[in-house]
């Protein structure tokens, strides 16, 4: 089975999906990376040049026009979903998973960060947690469409192939 991670930046989407493709003896493809072989370039620089409209059409291209395995762990970027058709195509192409984290376990997580996330540059602090709470306002409508949610900063690869395999979600 395609299991596609989705949620806010730092909610775990890399981190976990490594560890949780170990586990499951999935490949695990991170949608950021295959986007920055795809535009030779990191996405920060792209975002810079280009801006986020040219950044999201690539994101959404690159989304659609890679061959998965039949069984992968695929980490996709915090706002892929948000943006044209990605969640739906995602969710016929694959398990959708929400990982939810609070904005103050976001913001924790990201503070040394955001140097190298665009959205972020320059916000520290009580301006970093509002950003993250705004910006979850208008992400949750989308994130919330997964198939299966995830909640809480302590997930571990067997907590999550165990809620999978309750769901029947694996084999």
């Amino acid at each position: 089975m395609r299991i596609f991670l989705i949620g806010f930046m730092g909610s775990g989407k890399t981190t976990l999906g490594r560890r949780l493709a170990t586990k499951l003896a999935y490949p695990f493809i991170d949608m950021d990376k295959e986007i920055e072989s795809h535009i030779n370039m990191s996405i920060a620089e792209y975002f810079k040049e280009y801006g986020e409209e040219a950044f999201r059409k690539i994101e959404n291209e690159v989304l659609k026009t890679s061959t998965y395995p039949e069984s992968a762990i695929i980490a996709t970027g915090g706002g892929a979903p948000c943006f044209y058709d990605n969640l739906d195509w995602m969710n016929k192409n694959g398990l959708t998973v929400y990982l939810s984290l609070s904005p103050k376990a976001l913001a924790k997580r990201l503070v040394n960060a955001t140097d190298e996330r665009p959205v972020l540059k320059n916000l520290k602090g009580d301006e970093l947690e509002c950003f993250i709470t705004e910006k979850l306002k208008l992400r949750e409508a989308f994130y919330t469409q997964a198939k299966l949610t995830i909640k809480g900063a302590d997930q571990t690869p067997e907590r999550f192939s165990a809620i999978l395999k309750e769901g029947n979600y694996l084999k």
